[in-house]
């Protein structure tokens, strides 16, 4: 029973997410082909490399923020409501004081790297350093908001989740217009536009927590045991998040340094596709989340361990049916999308593709490793190991001066640490690792070896779309396929016949509504 429901609830979750998701998706998609051609490629890679660095600035809050959303779903899971109200105040106490950290290094060491280090043409520097104040103030506003996400999502309220996540959108294609007639400089009126948005939508989420949730009103804590156990939690955490910024923007400020805004703006590009695609799977993994860490917090291992090996399979299943067509006709679907793609797109796409897929392996893995709460040894390792991506393409980039070598990098990393995962939560869970293999990582091989054969033959007899109706019936050609082989290799017996048993119910369910 207890499975039978958080399936329901996971898939009910989930469902909202993707609305919010295919129309952030949509509106993401045409906003960063809008603004690209409205800033011009080197204004966009600017505002990349920029926002680059404030990222850099911003560990400390990610090693917070999965803090937050573990504690608050862990004291929801054990109904401990006296200790929810503290937890979320401490939170949100040291999320204050994390943004006047961040603000101070990024007035210091952050305007010095600014002004002499990163490479920007001369006559755009003073706007370079007016978008990276604005991006420091949209940064610290989100921070501030992390509480409240994370006790939205812990009370898997998704439906408040989904529609705030809408207004935000709806916000950016305001801005999109009125970058269009303003008649400032484009670069600094965006970067000011965003920076409003992020105060409007960390406004609503706030005054939604406020009026909805006992535990939100604000509560000067003196007990010290709610602050030191979040900030030793995060304090672990904090080495895979400063590995997690030094592989995603710590290289987008290599690029700079070695190749110059172009291929920064080819990889804020990427990041886009990323952010769009990836979402796919992130709103898949934001409804298991909460299931990972609740069952943890009842003791309950088996809903858990099966939480995470179907949730570790689905999602690699779900972003394998969007990234083969996109990645078969990537060349249209970047001309198509962007017009002028700048240099190095379309391989920094597909390659970045193939990594999210990879890792998409690993997150319900991460999430059952920070329920434990025993971090230490899991965060230095993977860490450890995740940081080597800067020096290693240090040295690519100096003896090859190619910037494609950084996503070869990502992709060997990838695959490591998720046999470093594996391996910890052995020891962590009691995780079987004969059953992982057998339920998750055999029908994802065989899955892929197939599509990747699948696609060449694609190629050799139908060839790439040369036109967008043509995009569509490749694309649904693929997905057909690629569901089948999904459906007959990947699933197991049982997965096929619940999946089978939902089909009946609906179509039984509109039959019986036309009826009547």
């Amino acid at each position: 029973m207890a499975l039978e429901n958080s399936n329901k609830k996971i898939a009910k979750n989930t469902l909202l997410l993707y609305f919010r998701m295919f129309l952030t998706m949509g509106v993401s998609l045409y906003t960063s082909r809008v603004v690209l051609n409205v800033l011009g490629v080197n204004d966009y890679g600017i505002y990349s490399v920029i926002g680059g660095v404030v990222a850099l600035f911003v560990f400390l809050n990610g090693a917070m923020s999965s803090a937050t959303q573990r504690f608050l779903a862990v004291d929801i899971g054990r109904e401990d409501w006296a200790r929810l109200h503290k937890t979320f105040n401490a939170a949100l106490i040291i999320h204050i004081g994390i943004a006047l950290v961040i603000l101070l290094i990024a007035e210091t060491a952050g305007l010095w790297f600014i002004n002499h280090k990163l490479v920007i043409p001369g006559d755009r520097i003073a706007e370079a350093n007016f978008v990276y104040q604005f991006s420091v103030l949209s940064s610290i506003i989100t921070i501030t908001q992390v509480p409240f996400n994370a006790i939205i999502i812990a009370r898997e309220r998704m439906s408040a989740f989904a529609l705030i996540g809408i207004v935000e959108v709806l916000l950016k294609l305001i801005i999109v217009y009125l970058l269009f007639i303003s008649s400032f400089d484009k670069l600094k009126t965006y970067a000011v536009l965003l920076v409003v948005v992020a105060f409007l939508v960390s406004t609503i989420y706030k005054i939604y927590c406020v009026r909805n949730f006992k535990e939100t009103k604000f509560k000067l804590f003196a007990e010290r045991g709610a602050y030191k156990e979040l900030l030793a939690y995060s304090g672990w955490n904090l080495f895979g998040n400063i590995a997690a910024v030094a592989k995603g923007q710590g290289v987008n400020i290599l690029l700079n340094l070695f190749f110059g805004t172009v291929v920064n703006a080819a990889y804020g590009i990427m990041m886009q596709v990323q952010g769009a695609i990836g979402g796919f799977v992130q709103n898949f993994q934001t409804a298991i989340n909460p299931q990972i860490y609740k069952s943890y917090g009842r003791g309950d291992r088996e809903t858990m361990q099966y939480v995470m090996f179907k949730g570790a399979k689905l999602s690699f299943f779900l972003l394998l049916i969007l990234v083969c067509p996109v990645v078969f006709n990537i060349h249209f679907v970047l001309t198509w999308w962007l017009k002028n793609p700048p240099a190095y797109t379309e391989v920094f796409v597909t390659l970045m593709l193939v990594n999210l897929t990879i890792e998409s392996i690993s997150y319900p893995l991460i999430t059952g490793a920070l329920a434990t709460g025993k971090i230490k040894w899991y965060q230095v390792i993977v860490g450890m190991t995740l940081i080597f991506n800067l020096p290693v393409n240090y040295f690519m980039f100096k003896a090859y001066a190619d910037p494609v070598y950084f996503l070869y990098v990502a992709i060997l990393l990838s695959l490591i640490t998720l046999v470093f995962r594996v391996l910890f939560l052995r020891r962590m869970l009691g995780l079987n690792i004969r059953t992982f293999f057998r339920e998750v990582l055999w029908p994802v091989i065989a899955v892929s070896l197939l599509c990747f054969g699948v696609l060449h033959v694609a190629a050799a007899c139908i060839g790439r779309a040369a036109s967008f109706i043509q995009l569509l019936y490749e694309s649904f050609f693929l997905i057909g396929i690629i569901s089948v082989l999904i459906f007959f290799i990947g699933l197991s017996r049982s997965e096929r016949a619940s999946l089978r048993k939902f089909a009946r119910k609906k179509i039984a369910r509109n039959i019986k509504y036309e009826s009547f």
